[in-house]
């Protein structure tokens, strides 16, 4: 496995997708679809392969590419139309050319309604392709059911109904048709059904929805129960049935689609190539800035590249915004809505991820660039001077206001460096104190840095709102600190970030790598200082007590801790049982000391 290969591995995206492996020529010698790309491609190359062919086609790999889709549909979609159009050495060839299975609203009178795999330019109205055929067949089963479209090929014209050409057939007798075709169901009330299906056939399926809860609910009441199964059964394939795919339309585009991303220094443009309503290409590349080219302007040169590289003559192409350029005979769509919409969307996606891909790599050869990209980000979301390379969090931790203590956790280089953590016990305060206890462990903190010449840190994190930060901050303006080193304050209820002297909280997006990292650090604090609490707590409530026993001594307390586990289980341990671990004499003094207290 080369090393592309393992860089490529460790960035791919745990989403569905079609991916394509490469030989050393750059040639397609396999396409493979995966609900969950990281996992299904990682598994050619972690695992011994039983099968001969396979492992022929791993040492042949020497590229992997990916197109990411929003549903596992969809891969199957894409997989068929890659396939067909590359044809790899490797995938089984599809000797029929059988599609997807549609669905056809003729263009006629009294249109019927039923599955295809071949789209007719008659006018008449295709919906899908769509990968379940039980589902396409459920559907159909109730549209013929609930709204007794006809299933017969008559040419049910006026003139021939109104000639009497036609008779009923047994469809009409077991009350699955109106009878159109002698004219007992005119053509006003058949098309109002029509209009109703071809809603539920884009997707508002809540009208056949409420029909078969009303059956379902009359065949409990009717202790029908098999019949109910039976219908719960469809409700469940129509609730499960898909409007379209993304990647497949029966309206007979032939468009490039091109979508857009960028950072300092680099275009990032992803390009899909739709031909007759399918994505049959997808190709994603970067161009390196030089000047201040503009957005508009790389998106031109992108575009160019693209269509002289594959070919395209495409009439139409799909856009973001309008680029820097002029093709002739060629128009430019920016889409609001519809198929082209969805398709600008799913370029956008893979564009996006191509981004993400290419920073996980660079990062993965350079650990350091990463974290400076973080720091420079929390120093741009917080307005600090400097980047915060030295950061420092404190908590309070107390129970009840008994054994108060604090813990100042230390992170370098975005990384926690837990030689320089520090526990403090409170020791000018009474009680529970949260403002007084931070007022003096900030104190004491920052005073003996300065004395000793060590380094400052440039973010001072405070686990807790305007109350602790205010304490805080009289704390550094008393040692002559405050002004030189960033401070702020995290509250936990909705995670506001407070800075002094402005009581309107700052609130980061959720998924921000600044808040995940003050998220980290303020943590990170309380697990230190909750671990040092009750170590402390603990080991008062176990000893305290013998401590105070004049005539007890250290192997005694360990004797009768080891025996007993607890203080409250001497107290209430038979003198007896006391006696035969350390004693009668000191049995005694364990017991008169128990009395006196009671």
């Amino acid at each position: 496995m080369t090393e592309e290969i393992q860089n490529i591995l460790k960035v791919i995206p745990q989403q569905p997708g079609c991916y394509q492996f490469l030989d050393a020529s750059g040639k397609v010698i396999y396409v493979g679809k995966a609900k969950n790309l990281k996992r299904r491609v990682s598994s050619y190359f972690n695992k011994y392969q039983e099968n001969p062919k396979t492992r022929v086609l791993v040492k042949n790999i020497r590229n992997i590419k990916y197109i990411v889709v929003d549903t596992e549909e969809d891969t199957f979609l894409l997989e068929n139309n890659l396939i067909k159009d590359l044809q790899p050495r490797y995938n089984v060839m599809l000797k029929d050319d059988k599609t997807y299975p549609s669905i056809v609203v003729k263009n006629e009178f009294f249109p019927r309604v039923f599955q295809t795999r071949n789209i007719v330019k008659d006018g008449s109205k295709y919906f899908g392709p769509y990968t379940s055929v039980m589902a396409v067949r459920a559907l159909l089963e109730l549209f013929r059911k609930t709204y007794k479209v006809r299933t017969c090929r008559l040419n049910l014209t006026p003139e021939n109904i109104a000639a009497g050409k036609f008779k009923v057939c047994l469809e009409y007798h077991i009350k699955r048709c109106e009878g159109p075709c002698e004219g007992l169901q005119s053509l006003s009330d058949y098309n109002k059904n029509i209009a109703e299906i071809i809603q539920i056939l884009k997707g508002n399926i809540g009208i056949i929805e409420k029909q078969i809860l009303d059956e379902i609910d009359g065949c409990v009441k009717d202790l029908r129960f098999e019949e109910a199964h039976i219908l719960k059964e469809k409700l469940l394939l129509i609730r499960n049935f898909k409007e379209k795919s993304l990647v497949t339309t029966n309206i007979n585009y032939n468009i490039d689609v091109f979508a857009f991303e960028e950072d300092l220094n680099a275009a990032y443009i992803n390009y899909l190539h739709v031909v007759n309503g399918s994505i049959n290409q997808a190709y994603t590349f970067e161009l390196k800035k030089k000047l201040d080219e503009t957005p508009e302007e790389l998106l031109g040169i992108g575009i160019m590249e693209m269509r002289q590289r594959f070919e395209s003559e495409s009439k139409e192409i799909v856009v973001p915004f309008l680029p820097d350029l002029l093709l002739k005979d060629t128009e430019f769509t920016i889409p609001q809505r519809g198929d082209k919409k969805k398709l600008l969307e799913l370029s956008e996606k893979n564009v996006k991820q191509y981004k993400i891909d290419k920073l996980k790599k660079a990062e993965m050869l350079n650990p350091e660039q990463r974290t400076t990209r973080i720091l420079k980000t929390v120093q741009k979301d917080l307005h600090l001077k400097d980047i915060p390379w030295h950061i420092e969090c404190f908590d309070n931790s107390n129970i009840q206001g008994t054994n108060p203590v604090a813990a100042c956790v230390v992170f370098k280089k975005a990384k926690p460096s837990k030689k320089d953590y520090k526990h403090f016990n409170i020791k000018t305060v009474e009680g529970p104190d949260d403002f007084a206890s931070m007022r003096e462990i900030v104190e004491r903190r920052y005073s003996r840095l300065l004395n000793e010449g060590e380094n400052i840190p440039q973010l001072i994190v405070i686990d807790g709102g305007k109350g602790q930060l205010h304490a805080a901050v009289e704390s550094l303006q008393k040692i002559g600190l405050y002004g030189k080193v960033g401070i702020i304050g995290i509250a936990k209820r909705l995670e506001e970030i407070y800075f002094p002297e402005d009581s309107v909280p700052l609130y980061i997006d959720k998924n921000s790598e600044t808040l995940k990292l003050i998220q980290h650090l303020r943590d990170e604090a309380h697990r230190f200082g909750i671990t040092f609490h009750r170590q402390k707590r603990s080991k008062s409530q176990l000893t305290s007590e013998l401590d105070t026993i004049k005539g007890i001594g250290t192997e005694t307390k360990k004797k009768l801790l080891s025996h007993f586990k607890s203080i409250k289980r001497i107290k209430e341990a038979e003198q007896q049982e006391v006696e035969e671990v350390i004693g009668k004499a000191k049995a005694k003094l364990i017991s008169d000391h128990f009395k006196e207290k009671a």
